[in-house]
């Protein structure tokens, strides 16, 4: 006992010395690193020299005004302006903008994308610069977005079908159960009548001087902020941000404006919706409160004090999660944002109609709990260790941290006034303070979070025959009833309990090579375990593993196959040993480490990640996979309650419904092809007795087992724990192949039509498949016919048609499970737009298959393949999914100037060829989704 007190003595005066360095007065800093100014126009930017990934910066282009400052007539135009942006500028006709960037590699969505939400607008853009010329192109074109939308009349009339099929896109049980539950959150507010998808008749018939007249009026210097981040000069950037934006001027007097707000309310405002297509049942309670906005260190604090409450409040939900028959599928609640000049407490869970009532008792009684007995130290405690080690690891990787997060950060500080004060201050800072904070601060919270005023709730859930939901009247007792609860103290129960025990250290490497070429090294150990070594820099605190071995689903009897596609999910819900999942995350907390098994139809896997502090972390997790998983009782009873409050709704989405059908006829209806989601009632074919034989099967023995290290490691250094822990897994040295179920989709030519839905939308599937002997060249070109043809339909279908607003096609050769092609062109549309669009989009086919192939959008394939393979090269998922692929599969592994060369060598022929090989118009697989009442296509 004295020693503890003594323990604590020296933390407290540690704590306190510590805590005399930082002045809680004080205004947060900015992140030294970035360069912030303000132009003579009022324009502000931030440039920012960062190192990852190289030769590629980030722009971004914020501007501080969304829907809610559109008027009565201009309903849904920021949204459509912000379409408009790529549609013709002063120096970019029409869609020019779009064209030039995709020619030097930009990717259109990936790399060239906007937003438009209430309160902003924002542009992002991704460029190369290993041409000086293409960054100042880069920032042309943010220029042209803050100054010089051109807004022609033939362009805004084509944009119109586009945002019109985006709004087609979002409706749905979802957009209606909101669009009447708004009016109770944002009750008095211009947010409940300003969606910034806008309204169908406005968008068909506005005038275009309403869409200008926004444009002039709030994309003015003052509300614009220019973000530079990459592989850049500082001090060169800054002058050509000074001679290119300085001159925007403000293109007339500035309209006055006031804040959008969500006023208080006295009472509780509920709302209970429900809809034939919905497809879960959520339950929401949201607390309205002031906002907080972080301006000195001490409110920095009150942000730590936040994100603890809210940590220690999710680990005992989902304990919760957890029981044999929970409340909930998934649920969390905390302290955040709501909108610009509103916070919120929020709660959100997803749970069946039958469990509504208690899956609220349960939020209000945790928070509760804690109101009246608070948290305990331990949970404190293991709470600060899972946040210093995530600071670590940011702390760690700061020099490895993409651009893109910086951008996006210096966008909300212009936005919002979200601090950036970098990692560097904030480590220190974080080090310096939280162990000031104490419990009692963090247990107060619980007064502040469910509070009577400013109080909605909203369930919102599927219609169906027989199914009630909780009335106004029943909710607001419930809320009354919550506040006399008797409750008793949260137990703990965690426990202290080591890992692995002391293993044999009979284990030793038995063969050893290297593969100079791709810094690979390859050791196989006494037991037959192989390992493939690949050591980075790529980032600074990050090892992946990946595993596998032949046999899978396969190899399973049909008695149990059903159960055992189930295996994966049964085991995230289980722990280890004796330990359940909970206790294993107590145990766990303060490591960045993880292991877990998957099973597909060839192959069964351990994968994995961590930090190289806590490598032989996971090295013990990775072992006690293999026959230490608890398949308790209590958990697959949990996971089955979970999954069928879950899945009865899911059917009820068009959408799924639609994917559920095509995947019946592709596979022909085979009984090993388990389609999604399943029926319920198949829930009760899961036994756990039959998931327990099949992992004792697939996972008794690790001989065949091949594991895969990429990242920041030394050989010599992690050679111990591997040879400690993989060498010490079960081997029988059996010697198995994976078996070909047979599962094949029809012959020849297939069309369906699909009714399912209320809503006049449609999506149309097109595939081509088929037995194919694996070429890896032509697997390239398959797959540059897609991005191909993506390019060329989203020309004809969006942008010349004005018939969708997105479309894909998709090209592959594989190898497993057996040698095939796949070949697929996917859309979203109108029913009355199916039949015209499928024939354009068939027609582009043909014109392929002719060889009308323009060389300039095979050069806009080519460049996005050389810049995606510069950056993949230097990502440690890259190798690990590549090393995985290259040994699955027997291909060969290629280094970048390969990859480059591989690129080089496509030509149109090529893509001529396989379009012709493969794409086979008469044995076209042909779905359609559409709605439940209305013609058919032709």
């Amino acid at each position: 006992m004295k020693r503890r007190l003594l323990q604590l003595l020296v933390v407290l005066i540690l704590s306190t010395a510590v805590a005399a360095q930082v002045d809680l007065n004080a205004p947060i800093p900015t992140d030294p690193n970035v360069r912030i100014g303000k132009l003579s126009n009022g324009m502000t930017y931030y440039i920012r020299k960062n190192a990852k990934p190289e030769n590629k910066v980030e722009l971004r282009l914020a501007v501080n005004i969304g829907s809610t400052a559109e008027r009565e007539d201009q309903q849904g135009l920021a949204h459509f302006l912000e379409h408009m942006a790529f549609n013709g500028t002063k120096n970019f006709a029409k869609n020019d903008l779009v064209s030039y960037l995709q020619s030097i590699g930009v990717r259109f969505g990936a790399d060239l994308n906007a937003y438009t939400s209430f309160d902003e607008t924002v542009y992002m853009l991704s460029i190369p610069t290993e041409k000086k010329e293409l960054l100042d192109k880069g920032l042309l074109v943010l220029s042209d977005w803050a100054s010089t939308i051109t807004l022609d009349p033939e362009e805004v009339q084509k944009e119109r079908g586009v945002v019109l099929e985006e709004l087609r896109l979002g409706k749905g049980a979802d957009q209606r159960m909101r669009d009447r539950y708004f009016s109770k959150i944002f009750r008095g507010s211009i947010y409940a009548e300003r969606l910034p998808i806008g309204k169908k008749d406005l968008l068909e018939k506005f005038d275009i001087k309403a869409l200008s007249d926004f444009y002039e009026d709030w994309y003015r210097p003052e509300m614009m902020a220019v973000v530079v981040v990459g592989a850049l000069d500082i001090d060169e950037m800054e002058k050509k941000i000074q001679a290119g934006f300085s001159g925007i001027k403000a293109k007339r007097k500035a309209v006055k404006r006031s804040e959008p707000s969500v006023p208080d309310h006295k009472e509780t405002l509920i709302a209970v919706e429900t809809d034939k297509e919905a497809s879960v049942t959520q339950a929401q309670l949201l607390f309205k409160r002031s906002p907080e906005r972080p301006k000195s260190q001490k409110d920095m604090r009150r942000g730590l004090v936040k994100t603890f409450f809210n940590g220690m409040l999710n680990a005992r939900l989902d304990e919760i999660r957890q029981l044999p028959n929970p409340p909930f599928v998934f649920g969390g609640a905390g302290f955040g944002g709501f909108v610009r000049n509103k916070d919120a407490y929020s709660v959100f869970s997803i749970t069946d109609p039958n469990s509504v009532k208690n899956a609220l008792t349960v939020f209000l009684d945790e928070n509760n709990r804690v109101k009246q007995f608070g948290f305990t130290a331990p949970e404190f405690e293991r709470q600060k260790q899972r946040y210093f080690a995530s600071l670590e690891n940011r702390y760690k990787e700061r020099d490895k941290t993409e651009s893109w997060t910086f951008a996006d950060s210096y966008v909300y500080h212009f936005l919002a006034g979200s601090p950036a004060p970098g990692i560097e201050f904030q480590y220190n800072y974080d080090k310096a303070v939280v162990p000031t904070i104490t419990l009692s601060e963090i247990n107060d919270l619980a007064k502040e979070a469910i509070t009577a005023d400013n109080r909605v709730i909203v369930v919102t859930g599927p219609e169906k025959a027989g199914v009630v939901y909780p009335t106004q009247d029943e909710i607001l007792a419930l809320l009354k009833q919550s506040e006399t609860a008797k409750l008793t103290p949260y137990v703990d129960n965690a426990v202290e309990e080591t890992l692995v025990a002391e293993l044999p250290a009979g284990a030793k490497i038995t063969e050893e090579k290297a593969d100079s070429k791709f810094g690979l090294t390859y050791w196989t150990l006494s037991n037959g375990v192989k390992v493939v070594l690949k050591p980075t820099d790529y980032q600074a605190d990050q090892i992946l593993m990946r595993s596998f071995s032949p046999g899978g689903l396969s190899l399973v009897g049909d008695d149990k196959a059903y159960s055992a596609s189930y295996l994966s999910q049964v085991a995230s819900e289980s722990g280890v040993k004796k330990l359940s999942r909970s206790q294993l995350n107590k145990l766990l907390s303060g490591k960045r480490a993880s292991a877990s098994i998957s099973v597909t139809e060839q192959f069964e896997y351990v994968n994995g990640s961590s930090t190289p502090q806590d490598l032989e972390t996971m090295l013990q997790l990775a072992y006690l996979q293999f026959g230490n998983v608890n398949f308790d009782p209590a958990a697959f009873d949990s996971f089955l309650s979970k999954q069928k409050k879950f899945l009865p709704g899911l059917i009820s989405s068009p959408q799924t419904f639609f994917g559920k059908e095509v995947g019946k006829i592709m596979t022909q209806n085979h009984p090993r092809a388990y389609t999604f989601p399943p029926a319920v009632e198949d829930l009760d074919r899961v036994k756990l007795d039959d998931i327990k034989a099949v992992y004792a099967d697939r996972f008794g023995d690790a001989s065949d087992f091949t594991f895969i290290f990429v990242g920041n490691f030394k050989n010599d250094e992690i050679k111990p724990m591997i040879v400690k822990y993989l060498g010490n897994l079960p081997s029988k040295k059996r010697t198995e192949a994976w078996k070909d179920l047979g599962i094949r989709p029809p012959d020849g030519k297939v069309e369906k039509v699909i009714r399912k839905g209320v809503d006049q939308k449609s999506l149309v599937q097109v595939t081509f498949t088929g037995p194919a002997k694996f070429d890896r060249d032509e697997a390239r070109s398959i797959s540059a016919l897609g991005e191909l043809l993506t390019i060329k339909l989203t020309e004809i279908l969006r942008e010349e048609k004005s018939g969708v607003y997105g479309v894909g096609a998709f090209g592959s050769l594989s190898k497993l499970p057996y040698e095939r092609y796949s070949f697929s062109v996917n859309f979203p549309c109108g029913p009355e737009n199916v039949e015209s669009l499928t024939s354009a989009a068939i027609a582009e086919i043909v014109k392929i298959q002719n060889g009308q192939i323009d060389d300039k959008d095979l050069e806009k394939v080519k460049e996005a393949r050389r810049v995606k393979a510069k950056e993949d090269v230097r990502r440690n998922e890259y190798w690990a999914l590549e090393i995985s692929r290259s040994l699955l599969q027997s291909i060969d592994l290629f280094t970048l100037e390969e990859l480059e060369k591989r690129i080089n060598e496509i030509t149109k022929e090529d893509l001529q060829s396989v379009a012709k090989k493969y794409v086979k118009l008469d044995e076209r697989k042909q779905f359609v989704l559409l709605p439940e009442t209305g013609p058919a296509p032709k």
